[in-house]
């Protein structure tokens, strides 16, 4: 799940003329200008994949991608209503998220050796 959001942000990284052109024209992104919102989608695709790859704060990481995948179905709707297969992308990849988000980290996360320190706690 991280992969497909951190190589949309490198894209967009990538090339920002055209990230910029896009949300100016393309994506509907509602409250922010599209100056704000290139700038805070291309954040949130590169930070937030790194913490859910890494296991750390990942429900955190989980709940912000899914919050940031709504958005962009909602802001890109003009395009997904006509083309099943990329809005059902967008579903699987929220449920994708779904799981991590209600089931939290694997047994391998950071957070498992982070979160029973931080308590005060001995590690599992």
């Amino acid at each position: 799940m991280a992969e497909v959001f951190f190589r949309s942000g490198l894209l967009k990284i990538g090339n920002w003329e055209g990230t910029l052109y896009l949300f100016a024209n393309e994506y509907h992104v509602p409250l922010l200008p599209p100056v704000a919102a290139a700038w805070f989608g291309t954040f949130t695709e590169l930070f937030f994949p790194v913490l859910l790859a890494l296991g750390l704060a990942t429900r955190l990481a989980a709940l912000w991608l899914s919050i940031f995948n709504a958005i962009a179905v909602v802001s890109f709707w003009h395009v997904l209503s006509g083309n099943e297969a990329a809005l059902m992308s967008h579903v699987y990849w929220g449920l994708l998220l779904m799981v991590t988000l209600l089931h939290g980290p694997g047994a391998l996360s950071a957070d498992r050796f982070v979160v029973p320190r931080l308590a005060g706690r001995p590690l599992p």
